[in-house]
């Protein structure tokens, strides 16, 4: 069998992270991405703090790999127009402009799918292609402080934190990915093979990743609690603890969970604390019993914990460094990390199949490396880039 998208060709418009990570994920299940960039490149290519990476920065190259990268210039007439032939040969169309900049340069969707009814396209930014903030410039944490994803995480009364990578940029990425893939599922199963336009505002895709907070709101009004490292539960057994070494998050929040842990932690006993021995009354105790805790995970290291809950059910995980888990012998046999050949190692797609998965082969293009092979074979001189 092939790969789910082998044959489906995306011409990828899209710059920095969201756009061009949702193109990823379908350039590791198996589709043909090529990525049109301006004669300066991908700003992407240049979010490194070492110089010698410059062009090809980290983040870049985790997104980009496997793809063909096509160099035109779309303030030309002679770039648009092999930008149109390029979309002519695609099965998908995605964009991350500013609402309008398509429009501007001959490629907004609705003269796209008029030209090619069959095209999937796909535009993403900050709002959305409607409503009152349509043409606000946005960014993944300025989505992060709108939103209200900044006043959730630490303490109350502490000011607002952001989250610390680009959550936003992946989420939306994620949904894009998810969304193209079922506009092509529903071409497919169209007798008219008719494409689809997709609308993937940054804001509406963060109020969907916090739908554990928002629908309380929506439903009766129950504002979120800022709870620093207390789990979603709130439960006083569904946090983060010092040890002897390192910290250690425990999510004891079933009955039997606790029992467990009490039972691991050597103090059985509080369960027969009537402060302790329910879910209501540990949480009317909850600073009492953290004591408690934080003075009995003193005696051993996070590593040693975390072997022993895990051995007895308990739910429970060492806070690591990401360097530390980066190399934790589970990700190593799962197929996670894809090394390229030339030194590269890239994330895969984050699940597996039992066959014809997810991953590529190719290390990230440089620069307009695939611009004279791609135009050529669409019969366009590469003296069009």
């Amino acid at each position: 069998m092939a790969k789910p998208l082998e044959g489906i060709r995306v011409a990828d418009f899209s710059h920095v992270i969201a756009g061009p990570l949702a193109t990823q994920f379908l350039n590791l299940l198996g589709a043909e991405v090529i990525k049109v960039e301006p004669p300066a490149g991908d700003p992407m290519r240049f979010y490194t703090r070492d110089p010698a990476r410059r062009g090809m920065a980290e983040p870049f190259v985790g997104a980009n790999a496997g793809k063909k990268s096509v160099v035109l210039d779309l303030k030309s007439e002679t770039g648009r127009a092999a930008a149109r032939g390029l979309v002519a040969s695609a099965d998908v169309f995605v964009e991350n402009f500013r609402p309008g900049v398509a429009d501007r340069l001959g490629l907004g969707v609705e003269t796209l799918i008029h030209a090619h009814p069959s095209l999937i396209c796909c535009s993403v930014s900050g709002f959305g292609q409607g409503g009152p903030m349509r043409d606000f410039p946005a960014i993944d944490q300025v989505i992060q402080s709108v939103s209200g994803l900044m006043l959730l995480s630490g303490q109350e009364g502490e000011p607002a934190e952001r989250i610390g990578f680009p959550i936003v940029d992946t989420y939306s990425a994620l949904l894009s990915a998810f969304a193209i893939l079922s506009a092509v599922l529903q071409r497919e199963r169209d007798p008219q093979r008719r494409g689809q336009v997709i609308d993937v505002s940054m804001l509406d895709a963060t109020m969907v990743m916090m739908s554990s907070v928002v629908m309380p709101m929506i439903l009766t009004g129950q504002q979120p609690v800022r709870a620093g490292n207390r789990g979603f539960s709130g439960a006083p057994t569904a946090d983060t603890f010092p040890t002897a070494e390192g910290e250690i998050t425990i999510g004891a929040v079933q009955q039997v969970q606790v029992a467990r842990l009490f039972r691991t932690l050597g103090c059985a006993e509080l369960l027969e604390d009537a402060r302790f021995a329910t879910p209501e009354a540990r949480m009317t105790h909850d600073s009492a019993l953290r004591a408690l805790l934080v003075e009995r995970f003193a005696a051993r290291s996070a590593t040693d914990w975390e072997a022993a809950l895990a051995a007895a059910g308990v739910p429970a995980g060492k806070v690591r460094p990401l360097a530390e888990a980066i190399e934790m012998d589970q990700l190593q046999q799962r197929g996670l990390f894809l090394d390229l050949g030339d030194g590269s190692r890239v994330l895969n797609a984050g699940f597996r199949f039992d066959h014809d998965g997810p991953g590529v082969d190719q290390v990230a293009p440089g620069l307009g490396a695939d611009t004279a092979e791609v135009l050529e074979a669409l019969g366009i001189s590469a003296d069009a880039g």
